[in-house]
């Protein structure tokens, strides 16, 4: 009875490679002085938790194509099941990546790895493999994905010292949809090119975790299988290099197979609801649209105590509403909850969305004495609406704010705002803008929060008060940050945009 139970807890233990080597699991690896040691490991399986690479495939497609681009990949996914698993791993992963590539310009490719990735890579870090992988002073990692997919996230989040993956194929600054040589990074290319990083002395550690990782495994002083049972939770992002704080994606969930086909049967009923919805904002009378959107599945919470209009005969009554920055219908949704149009300022707005806009928008020039008259003269007509952050954040943060509101008025109203979407991202910085409100929309029942907060104290701003500009900007920042349990950050729309686009965010006249 004691040996067999000793043999099962072996078998629990290790993995079987061959007949003469058995692998331990990776809970078994010390992560304890290893900084001056080398690990490298294979990505999905091993550092991820899930084994599929479609989900992120599909993420890119999407991003570069389209729906077409995401059913194309969804129509060669079966096929590509069957010869991964009955021809090889590389076939498989070779038709993945002409569905998903294969025409596409190499720059899109790259600024869709890079903008909408990290996001997803993040949420699915294996625990025990970032482990061993964070504890070592040097991280390598070999995978079958294409390198363009994966370099971004793994040295920019996992800290990783080398990539090396598939090479795909181009001509004339286009994927192909092939990949070059010595093709698809698998079992002996795995170890030759694992031989190449290391000519000198064996990397210390290896993780792996299937068949065709073993031979770059065996080159291992030590060597880890990472086995896909049982179910662990991701590991948490606070070891993380950095935070993922911008991102940029239209689809808000990681598209399995599944959830790819319900995306795309849901696409062309979401476009025509997304159009019912957008006509009712426009068209209708301000005061009916929150009843409209809630007939039409769009749901408006409101929270506090907006204030009342403005009384014309007052001089200096006009309120100005300082509100987070969530998609370019912050105002819109704020002018409905107020069941009044309330003008808005703007910076990089489609012709199409202010066209169908049914209030006020007037674009600011980004001088800082021009804007500033012009803010003041939409104020003596009535109220305005703001967003000093001057870009969007999805995240749970806020971006500083733009301090030039404070100097212009003592009648401060910040407003917490915060929604929902299920399929769909409202907002890009890399696609046409056009289209952000009725991706919106396009959600089955996105929700928008409004919370209005109380209404800045006269010993808090400028002029009642003599505070400095950036310490009022600062206190309505915390405020609205409290109100939402975000995190308050130093990051701006320059920021944001380098990190999405390489560029400062500057629309050209």
């Amino acid at each position: 009875m004691s040996s067999g139970s000793s043999t099962d807890s072996k078998n629990a233990e290790m993995v079987a490679v061959d007949d003469s080597e058995l692998f331990k699991t990776v809970d078994h690896c010390s992560s304890v002085g290893r900084d001056a040691e080398t690990v490298v490991a294979d990505l999905d399986g091993t550092l991820l938790r899930g084994r599929s690479s479609f989900p992120y495939f599909a993420l890119v497609a999407f991003d570069i194509g389209g729906p077409l681009r995401l059913l194309l990949l969804l129509l060669a996914a079966p096929l590509a099941g069957f010869l991964y698993y009955v021809v090889s791993e590389s076939a498989g992963i070779r038709l993945l990546i002409f569905a998903a590539f294969a025409g596409a310009k190499v720059e899109d490719i790259e600024s869709a790895a890079r903008a909408a990735l990290p996001k997803f890579y993040a949420a699915d870090v294996h625990p025990e493999a970032w482990r061993v992988f964070s504890a070592c002073g040097r991280r390598c990692v070999l995978t079958a994905n294409p390198r363009v997919m994966v370099e971004a996230f793994l040295k920019e989040y996992l800290a990783a010292d080398m990539v090396v993956g598939t090479e795909i194929a181009t001509w004339r600054g286009r994927a192909t949809g092939g990949v070059r040589s010595p093709g698809v990074l698998v079992g002996g290319n795995k170890a030759a090119a694992l031989r190449k990083l290391f000519p000198d002395a064996p990397p210390e550690i290896g993780l792996g975790d299937r068949k065709t990782d073993y031979p770059f495994m065996r080159l291992c002083q030590e060597a880890y299988i990472v086995p896909p049972k049982p179910q662990c939770e991701a590991a948490t992002t606070d070891k993380f290099l950095k935070p993922v704080v911008f991102h940029d994606s239209r689809l808000v969930l990681k598209p399995t197979p599944l959830l790819a086909l319900l995306i795309l049967l849901w696409y062309p009923f979401a476009f025509l609801l997304a159009c019912a919805r957008v006509a009712a904002g426009s068209l209708l009378p301000m005061r009916h649209v929150g009843l409209a959107f809630r007939c039409l599945g769009v749901r408006i919470t409101v929270r506090g105590s907006p204030p009342p209009p403005p009384k014309g005969s007052l001089l200096g009554s006009s309120v100005l509403f300082v509100c987070s920055h969530r998609t370019l219908l912050d105002p819109i949704f704020l002018s409905a909850a107020l069941r009044r149009p309330v003008a808005t300022v703007t910076y990089s707005i489609s012709r199409v969305s202010d066209f169908l806009s049914p209030i006020k928008t007037v674009a600011v020039s980004r001088d800082r004495a021009r804007d500033a008259a012009m803010i003041k003269r939409l104020l003596a007509d009535g109220d305005l609406a703001i967003c000093p952050e001057g870009t969007t954040c999805r995240e749970s943060y806020l971006l500083r704010l733009s301090a030039l509101f404070a100097e212009l008025t003592d009648e401060i109203v910040p407003v917490a705002m915060v929604n929902r979407m299920s399929v769909f991202h409202g907002t890009t910085a890399r696609g046409w803008k056009g289209m952000d409100p009725f991706y919106f929309f396009m959600n089955p029942n996105p929700v928008y929060e409004i919370t209005f907060l109380e209404k800045l104290p006269a010993e808090l701003t400028c002029g009642g008060g003599g505070r400095p500009s950036h310490e009022v900007a600062n206190h309505v920042q915390r405020m609205i940050a409290g109100a939402l349990s975000y995190k308050c950050t130093c990051f701006t729309r320059k920021d944001k945009y380098k990190a999405l686009t390489g560029n400062d965010g500057t629309v050209k006249k």
